[in-house]
């Protein structure tokens, strides 16, 4: 069976600048929150850190000529904030600008179309320690002032912006349960974060509309991440529990852009600790999204909890928000395949999720901006290049994409696999690996896996066979 797609349909590949560039003193780069929280002992995998990492500021025209070789359509990067901006404000690093102009004039060159993240969790440190980071109000003018560095130096060649990757992560992961930087553990600071974060985007998207919008021919909008809750049963509760879930998870981010204010189980639950918007947000956040970026992965079957089962004792990591103010009981099905990751495969999952965001939100354009797996034992190359599995994955999640396309009418524009190479997985070092491209983090050699071949064909006849 053939299964094509839309005639402009966005195939790519993604990666994060922390997770690839290395290089973390050179050029006058500053600081990171990740750098300081990877350097302190005990926050990663082996005390691993992103210092060197895939050495991608060094080895950038290699790393294109990996892309033009497989055929990649697009390619979606991150910008390092500290790397433009040192302090986070004030002075701009013209090595940065330099750094990444002769990366998007290599893309073009190479008719690979680039997609610019503006923000993949790599706040300058000095932000952090001069002003709290994401906890203080006044980040979103300094988020809103790089960017529109960003748009003046890049904005002539880069017609598709993304402000923020996967928020849920710096809020909860960053500000609930301290397992990513900067590393802070509270039930209150994630919707503070949040919040921040979500008026940041509104006056990014204001900058780029009325000073750049209309002469550049781009278009902005926001990645969120989320993963599928299902009903464990078909009771009402149940089923009203998967709703919340998704709410608390996904519509915590989408709802202020797309209607106004949070979803309303989040405000009943979490009451007071739920900042509000003032006049002024609400008018720069709703309608701020030119798109829907989705980072899907997977899912898990919700179920409404006892009345006394006690929250507060369950991980929020899985979730998909703080658990005690969400009350949903997660579990997984037995037969599922995971990955590397304990992420669980369902590629019907994917399909369901894109429905919900085509009903929830009205039928908006969607992108999946990541996708992909990790597998065990790819620290090896000989068992790395051989990745069949991650083909059969990526084949079983494009089916489920092509059915929501052309049985469901959902609007979905493009595919963005996670990743283009292996590299620095955050809190989790080189101990796990998602790359289309085997990386030693000895000598730097790349080597492509099979996915990398096979989804060169893909791309090429535009859908699967």
């Amino acid at each position: 069976m053939k299964y094509p797609f839309p005639k402009n349909f966005v195939w790519g590949a993604a990666t994060a600048a922390a997770q690839i560039e290395g290089a973390w003193m050179a050029d006058g780069r500053g600081p990171s929150i990740w750098d300081a929280f990877a350097h302190t002992p005990g926050k990663t995998n082996q005390n691993q850190t992103g210092d060197v990492s895939c050495d991608h500021y060094h080895r950038m025209e290699e790393d294109v000529a990996l892309m033009k070789a497989m055929g990649l359509k697009a390619y979606r990067f991150s910008i390092a904030w500290s790397r433009i901006m040192p302090l986070g404000r004030g002075a701009v690093n013209e090595a940065g600008i330099a750094f990444y102009n002769r990366l998007i004039d290599a893309l073009v060159a190479a008719n690979i179309t680039p997609w610019v993240t503006l923000y993949h969790w790599d706040l300058p440190l000095a932000l952090q320690m001069e002003l709290d980071g994401l906890l203080n109000p006044e980040i979103a003018d300094h988020f809103a002032c790089y960017a529109e560095v960003c748009f003046e130096r890049f904005g002539d060649r880069v017609k598709n912006w993304i402000t923020f990757n996967e928020a849920w992560c710096s809020a909860v992961l960053g500000h609930g349960i301290g397992y990513f930087a900067p590393g802070r553990i509270s039930q209150t600071e994630p919707y503070i974060a949040a919040h921040n974060l979500l008026r940041s985007h509104g006056k990014i998207v204001d900058v780029y509309r009325k000073k750049f919008q209309a002469a550049q021919r781009g278009q902005i909008g926001i990645t969120n991440n989320c993963d599928w809750r299902e009903p464990k049963t078909d009771s009402a509760a149940d089923r009203a529990a998967a709703e919340r879930g998704l709410e608390f998870f996904l519509g915590w981010f989408a709802d202020p852009i797309y209607f106004g204010d949070y979803p309303k189980c989040m405000r009943d639950a979490v009451g007071d600790r739920l900042p509000k918007f003032s006049a002024e947000d609400r008018a720069l956040i709703k309608g701020s999204s030119d798109f829907f970026g989705l980072n899907f992965y997977g899912g898990m079957l919700a179920s409404e909890p006892p009345a006394n089962r006690d929250m507060t004792v369950t991980a929020p990591t899985g979730n998909g928000g703080m658990a005690a103010d969400q009350r949903v009981e997660l579990s997984d099905d037995p037969t599922w395949e995971k990955t590397d990751m304990n992420w669980n495969i369902v590629p019907d999952f994917c399909r369901k999720m894109l429905n919900w965001i085509d009903r929830r939100y009205g039928h908006p354009p969607i992108y999946i901006t990541e996708n992909g797996m990790a597998l065990p034992g790819e620290d090896d190359v000989t068992v790395a290049v051989c990745d069949e599995r991650r083909i059969d994955y990526i084949r079983r999640y494009l089916e489920a994409c092509h059915a929501a396309i052309h049985e469901d009418k959902v609007d979905l524009r493009g595919y963005i696999v996670w990743t283009l190479m292996d590299n620095f997985e955050w809190a989790l070092g080189y101990s796990k690996r998602f790359g289309l491209h085997h990386v030693d983090f000895t000598t730097g050699q790349r080597t492509p896996k099979a996915s990398a071949a096979w989804y060169a064909a893909v791309m090429a006849r535009n859908g699967l066979e």
